[in-house]
């Protein structure tokens, strides 16, 4: 009787334990809410002196691009894809619409929708992005790893 007791109680413990749901820390959040403002400025940069010279100031230096049809560009081959961007003729920026930061608070991400709007057209091209930020050893929010979708509808 004693063993089943043991049983039933370890059970019961671990029931507890596993259904106990821990609430983000007030830094957790804090620290979301500063990555989204990151991000929101990171779109107003792009708005302002265009997505070439936006992604330069924000991507790491081991930063990722993942693009449809080719493979991840990765480092400096992420760089390179930039430094040849021609964003003359064409405006994009973008809202997040959420993200999270890791309770180290090292590591977070953001998604939202972007907009891409040629320049002297009446045309806005929409769709979906996700963006792997790190924190840098002065305090800066840089990100690892970006990806796009295009098109919602």
């Amino acid at each position: 009787m004693i063993k089943n007791f043991n049983g039933i109680l370890i059970v019961i413990i671990c029931i507890i334990f596993s259904c106990n749901t821990k609430k983000p820390s007030a830094n957790t959040v804090d620290n979301t809410f500063q990555l989204l403002d990151i991000d929101r400025s990171f779109s107003k940069l792009s708005e302002q002196k265009g997505i070439k010279f936006a992604l330069i100031q924000f991507i790491d230096n081991k930063g990722v691009f993942l693009r449809p049809g080719t493979f991840p560009l990765i480092g400096g081959q992420a760089l390179h894809y930039v430094s040849q961007l021609e964003d003359n003729s064409y405006m994009m920026t973008w809202e997040p619409r959420g993200g999270s930061v890791a309770n180290s608070g090292e590591l977070g991400y953001t998604y939202g929708v972007y907009s891409l709007k040629p320049n002297n057209k009446d045309t806005i091209f929409y769709g979906t992005y996700v963006s792997v930020w790190k924190k840098q050893a002065d305090g800066n929010w840089k990100f690892v790893l970006e990806s796009q979708n295009e098109g919602i509808e």
